[in-house]
């Protein structure tokens, strides 16, 4: 029995999925499963997954649904539905792990909590630096500081966010104020997610209903959400930032309206 499933958002950057599994292939905790959430990716990119899968020292299950475009929110529940563990750890397939990421998560897990970490958003000139190898020999860790040189003179944002703590004093003192639910980086026991039907399927394009959402039906039900900040690190891998829809903030406005924490749109349908 695996202490946590790991799921992992994908859409056909396999390039990026590399990267992201060669850093949880240098995880301190190990008693873990990689579930991969793809929403329709092409057929080759499907086939390299397959014929990677046995490379890593973790158990890879790749779970896979028709593209009939955005339907995150979908293959996040097949995710869940397919997950071992009764611990899910959620990230995006763009988003490289710190190497004490599923550490951080597994040691302040709680019933009734939902944990949430940070990231620090690369440029495109540090994400190109990037190899699976490099990723391996702790690349993004040991060299912080062209990170910090990026973010005050080329294009990585919130750099500051990949410093890690092991100072216990120093989690704490960070970690006091409340943050958002990120939804490329976030834990909770499956119960919980399960108690509140999971992700609400209706979201068809990109932000809220993987977070926003999530967070305040969650809270709805008694779950509170906690900061992993320096200590839950990731890094993002630069792209295009994408707006928010309307469609999706008008949904939102619906969701809050109805003050309801369990979806008829999710993992059951009624």
């Amino acid at each position: 029995m695996v202490d946590a499933s790991v799921i992992i958002s994908f859409y056909n950057k396999i390039d990026y999925l590399k990267l992201v599994l060669a850093g949880f292939e240098i995880q301190t905790y190990k008693n873990f499963e990689i579930i991969i959430a793809d929403d329709g990716s092409e057929e080759k990119v499907v086939k390299e997954i397959e014929s990677i899968a046995s490379d890593y020292p973790f158990r890879i299950k790749h779970i896979w649904q028709e593209d009939k475009g955005f339907r995150k929110n979908k293959i996040l529940n097949q995710a869940i539905l397919a997950s071992e563990s009764d611990y899910l750890i959620f990230i995006d397939g763009d988003c490289v792990p710190h190497s004490h990421f599923v550490e951080g998560h597994i040691e302040y897990k709680s019933s009734g909590v939902a944990l949430t970490g940070r990231r620090v958003n690369l440029s495109q000139r540090i994400t190109n630096l990037l190899t699976p190898q490099k990723i391996k020999d702790g690349f993004l860790e040991k060299n912080f500081h062209l990170l910090i040189g990026d973010g005050l003179f080329g294009k990585s944002f919130d750099v500051e966010k990949g410093l890690y703590f092991e100072s216990k004093y120093l989690r704490k003192l960070f970690n006091r104020k409340s943050r958002g639910l990120l939804g490329c980086n976030f834990s909770l026991h499956k119960k919980d997610i399960l108690d509140i039907n999971g992700f609400d399927e209706r979201y068809e394009a990109p932000s809220i209903g993987e977070d926003s959402d999530i967070q305040f039906r969650l809270e709805l039900n008694g779950v509170n959400v906690k900061s992993l900040n320096h200590i839950a690190v990731q890094y993002h891998l630069y792209h295009k930032l994408q707006k928010r829809p309307q469609k999706n903030l008008d949904l939102f406005e619906e969701v809050k309206n109805s003050k309801l924490a369990f979806t008829k749109y999710g993992l059951i349908k009624s």
